[in-house]
């Protein structure tokens, strides 16, 4: 059982210009006194297809932990974007927020991210350009050599004109969105205990998967067991692969493939 659990988290300045600081108000319950410091942590995907891209904005220990609930802003500066790819500061991608106890992560919150150029000088023109081509449109009757299709057809507007690219980017026209009330929430078994407590745990499980293991070659010499024990994880060892922190989605994927489509994804949005 998770000795810490988030209740809420709110997005604070939202939205807001790009090079603006995150803000996150993180309301969270502490069941049992915690002998360490929780570890925060803010990081923006900077590519979906790089995860050398990824900037870790912040990282805070917050403690000690009183038990009860608890509440704090967590605030992180904006990513450099000198280290993002030009071509994707704008457009959507991903922040995560992170807890780790005792350099183990157990609880990762994903939220998207709209990055928008808006630009009202570049805006008002492309919509004077719009009338203008809707004008000539209007005053155009069809041709009968324009064919019977074409006698019906309707107005197309013209494509809107894509914003510069970094460094011809004007930071101060780029507004950032979170989509805050669609969170992603992914959470981790980790073992909450001390160092001495889990080795002891450890050894005990140990012990009990070395009888196990002696009770089926016991069994497979007298000519009863079978094959598939060698298939089977049994309750031992499931214990044993959580008190070694195994994650219910692989840590060891880069942080934007749990959100952008891997077979090994399993968020589900967090119930506040």
């Amino acid at each position: 059982m998770a000795l810490v659990n988030v209740v809420n988290m709110m997005v604070l300045d939202n939205p807001t210009n790009f090079q603006n600081p995150f803000q996150f108000e993180v309301t969270f319950e502490c069941l049992q006194e915690l002998e360490d410091d929780l570890e925060w942590k803010v990081v923006y995907v900077g590519s979906a297809n790089d995860a050398t891209r990824d900037q870790i904005l912040d990282e805070i220990l917050v403690g000690p932990i009183p038990v009860g609930v608890n509440k704090f802003v967590l605030q992180a500066d904006a990513p450099v974007p000198d280290q993002l790819p030009n071509d994707e500061i704008v457009g959507v991608t991903v922040v995560l927020v992170t807890c780790s106890y005792r350099e183990r992560e157990f609880l990762r919150v994903g939220y998207y991210v709209n990055n928008e150029y808006v630009d009202p000088e570049a805006d008002a023109a492309y919509e004077a350009t719009c009338k203008e081509a809707q004008a000539q449109f209007d005053a155009t009757p069809p041709q009968p050599s324009d064919g019977e299709n074409n006698i019906n057809k309707e107005f197309v507007p013209p494509p809107r004109p894509s914003p510069p690219k970094y460094p011809n980017l004007d930071l101060n026209k780029v507004q950032r969105q979170i989509l805050a009330d669609k969170p992603r929430v992914t959470k981790f078994p980790i073992p909450w205990g001390s160092p001495e407590e889990e080795g002891q745990q450890h050894r005990l499980q140990q012990q009990q998967q070395q009888q196990q293991q002696q009770q089926q070659q016991s069994i497979g010499g007298a000519g009863v067991g079978t094959d598939r024990t060698d298939d089977v994880m049994d309750d031992a060892e499931m214990k044993s692969s959580a008190m070694e922190g195994t994650p219910t989605l692989s840590s060891e994927l880069p942080a934007q493939q749990q959100f952008f489509g891997t077979a090994a994804q399993s968020v589900t949005p967090m119930e506040m």
